[in-house]
């Protein structure tokens, strides 16, 4: 697929599931991407900050090979290399990564994200050619470690109103404070633990994508 393919198969996503292989309640990652698949996720974040690169790119053959069958988008956090070395379809960038400018360079067909927690990195995002953001941390939350300071729900539409990207939330969003999210315009939610931690992945993907949906209908 070229970038406009993958931007236009983002347009269709509403739950957005990072993995995290440490809040898995001892499955794998393989494992999880399985029930996101199965709830019918159209996209998934592979995230893992404790292996090491070559751990990640032999990780991300395997769910290239489980997304490509089912149709779903392959994201890579931080690392453009694996990306393009597996044929994924984008990156996702922190504020301490490459900049999106210079993973354009690099990648001119991949999906870019950015992070970003202010106005602010959000516009130098869309500036440099960021195809979506992320918008966050909202909530206290166990996967930004050392951070203490969330934006609330508050900051969502402060920030999008002023780029016109996509973007997705997250950060400590879960079932039960979703709708915080949602009322402030958010449709596409990052989640980790509220999926990888659940008992059955496939229904709560599928039950979260019900709830947001809910809302995009309003």
């Amino acid at each position: 697929m070229d970038r406009q393919e993958r931007k236009a198969l983002f347009e269709q996503v509403d739950i957005y599931p990072v993995t995290c292989q440490r809040l898995s309640a001892g499955r794998t990652d393989l494992e999880v991407v399985d029930g996101i698949i199965r709830g019918g996720a159209r996209i998934v974040q592979l995230r893992e900050k404790e292996i090491s690169a070559r751990e990640i790119y032999r990780l991300a053959l395997e769910l290239r090979k489980k997304t490509a069958e089912a149709g779903v988008l392959l994201i890579i956090n931080n690392h453009v290399d694996i990306a393009l070395a597996v044929d994924a379809d984008g990156v996702h960038l922190g504020q301490d990564d490459l900049p999106v400018e210079a993973a354009r360079k690099l990648a001119p067909e991949l999906l870019i994200g950015a992070s970003t927690h202010s106005v602010a990195e959000a516009l130098q995002a869309w500036d440099e050619g960021a195809d979506y953001i992320n918008i966050g941390p909202i909530f206290p939350t166990r996967t930004k470690e050392g951070i203490h300071s969330f934006l609330g729900p508050e900051a969502i539409p402060e920030i999008s109103s002023r780029v016109l990207l996509p973007f997705t939330v997250m950060g400590g969003i879960k079932a039960g404070n979703m709708d915080q999210v949602l009322q402030k315009g958010a449709r596409r939610i990052a989640m980790v633990t509220e999926i990888t931690a659940a008992p059955d992945i496939a229904e709560t993907v599928g039950s979260l994508r019900k709830k947001i949906r809910g809302w995009s209908a309003v």
